[in-house]
């Protein structure tokens, strides 16, 4: 909110109210005020009073009221007195601020710009020209993370993040729906995709542990420009929608590490049943039982070491051999051959894939 036009309204209404008037900031200071003199003036104990108090109280002779309904709100106003005619003064005045600061922040808000980018509410060529006009830096490198709250607490999701990310220059807090809080995040130079899952990480064991929330974050890849926000923000979905088909058990899953399953996800199902029934036309993938895909998942994740993989499973060798040897004989498919495993682990993860029922975006 501008200083300046707070200053332009109080200088307006100061003919017609025969009291000092003036706004005060979140830190206390007098940003706006019909007596100049007192501009600058630090009255920090007020919003320390304030923010134990009821919405209105008197000090020190002046009149004190919220402006806006937010028991955290930004500016306070004040008119001089403590009578009943200063409290009505300082209730009118309020109410008319709060509406020419909320008609204000919904046509100059950074957070507001930021939501109309990533949600293509604005058109490409009027992005330039509005960030010029909000003195908005587009060209610093920042990344989308999008925060879903899978579990309900008490404290709204947006007012948590929120006070996670102080910094209102620099990182935006943006609610997207009653679930899903949408960070964008500022970087300083050069940042691995590592780093950004340790931020993200940080973020979800402190839901955890301080809120008892249950959360995924979908993190999309940095960018540069900020026309290419919407693209990091769509990335932030599909990383939270592919990591809960192909990677359920991860609470973080980034864009940039989904690998092969971020394109089995864009393929038309149609196709994908069409590559179940061919890779299986020896035999049916609904006859291997819970056993036997167990033995083929630590097969893959030992990387078809067959010795490793029998000292995982805790049987000899010759049990495992005897176990792939009937995998191959059902489905066609030899998975000590390299080849004949990559077939089948994408035939694995395609069947995942029907079975979720994906959304698309």
């Amino acid at each position: 909110m501008s200083n300046r036009l707070f200053q332009g309204i109080i200088h307006q209404m100061h003919d017609s109210v025969d009291r000092v008037i003036g706004v005060l900031d979140n830190t206390g200071a007098v940003i706006a005020c019909s007596e100049l003199s007192k501009i600058g003036e630090s009255r920090a104990y007020v919003c320390e009073e304030m923010a134990l108090s009821a919405e209105t109280m008197e000090i020190d002779g002046y009149t004190y009221r919220r402006i806006g309904t937010n028991a955290g709100s930004d500016f306070i106003l004040f008119v001089e007195g403590e009578d009943k005619v200063a409290e009505r003064y300082a209730s009118i005045l309020a109410i008319s601020l709060s509406n020419i600061k909320n008609y204000y922040d919904e046509k100059f808000d950074k957070s507001s710009f930021i939501k109309n980018i990533i949600m293509d509410n604005i058109l490409p060529s009027d992005i330039y020209a509005k960030s010029r006009e909000l003195r908005f830096d587009g060209n610093e490198s920042r990344v989308v993370l999008l925060i879903r709250f899978y579990s309900r607490t008490d404290i709204l999701p947006y007012d948590i993040i929120q006070n996670m990310f102080p910094d209102r220059t620099k990182d935006y807090v943006i609610a997207i729906g009653e679930q899903d809080i949408v960070v964008v995040k500022e970087l300083a130079g050069e940042t691995s995709t590592a780093a950004i899952e340790q931020l993200a990480q940080g973020i979800s064991d402190t839901l955890n542990t301080e809120f008892y929330c249950r959360v995924g974050i979908g993190i999309g890849t940095v960018v540069n420009n900020i026309k290419d926000l919407a693209r990091s923000y769509k990335e932030s979905q599909i990383a939270i929608e592919v990591g809960k088909v192909f990677e359920s058990e991860k609470e973080i899953v980034s864009y940039e590490n989904l690998g092969i399953g971020r394109l089995i996800y864009q393929l038309p199902t149609t196709l994908c049943e069409i590559y179940l029934s061919e890779i299986f036309k020896h035999g049916s993938l609904e006859t291997l039982d819970k056993e036997t895909l167990q033995t083929i998942q630590i097969f893959f994740e030992n990387n078809l070491n067959v010795s490793e993989t029998s000292r995982k499973l805790f049987v000899h060798r010759n049990t495992l051999v005897y176990r792939l040897e009937k995998i191959k004989k059902l489905t066609g498919l030899d998975l000590r051959e390299f080849d004949h495993a990559i077939t089948f682990k994408v035939a694995l993860m395609v069947r995942r894939y029907l079975t979720a029922k994906p959304i698309k975006f």
